[in-house]
């Protein structure tokens, strides 16, 4: 049952990150904005699930498989290697760190701000 809610969860998952990938039209930006909010949302499943509030199938359902399709990692990788086969390591450069400090700093602050105990 467990790989049920999971699938369900990727399913919705993938179809919002379809979504935001129409809405803007642009890899970049969409794979970006996906990955940060991803990791927002991540942050509140997981403080929700640590202190009870989320039980075992929704945490199944929302942090694994809601997130785990929404954010996108392997586009973030193939994007990434686009930009440095394109000469335009700079921008390649930013969109790593923007990437992964925005993220980590995001799940940090809302974690912080829930009053998670690290």
């Amino acid at each position: 049952m467990n790989f049920i809610i999971v699938a369900l969860g990727g399913f919705v998952g993938s179809v919002l990150r379809f979504y935001i990938s129409i809405k803007l039209d642009k890899r970049l930006l969409g794979t970006w904005i996906a990955n940060i909010s991803g990791s927002i949302l991540l942050a509140f499943f997981i403080y929700y699930y640590s202190v009870g509030m989320l039980n075992n199938t929704l945490w199944l359902f929302l942090g694994i498989g809601l997130c785990g399709s929404y954010t996108t990692f392997s586009t973030f990788g193939n994007e990434t290697l686009q930009l440095i086969m394109n000469n335009k390591l700079k921008h390649a450069i930013g969109y790593i760190i923007s990437s992964l400090l925005v993220s980590l700093l995001s799940v940090g602050i809302i974690l912080y701000l829930l009053g998670y105990q690290f």
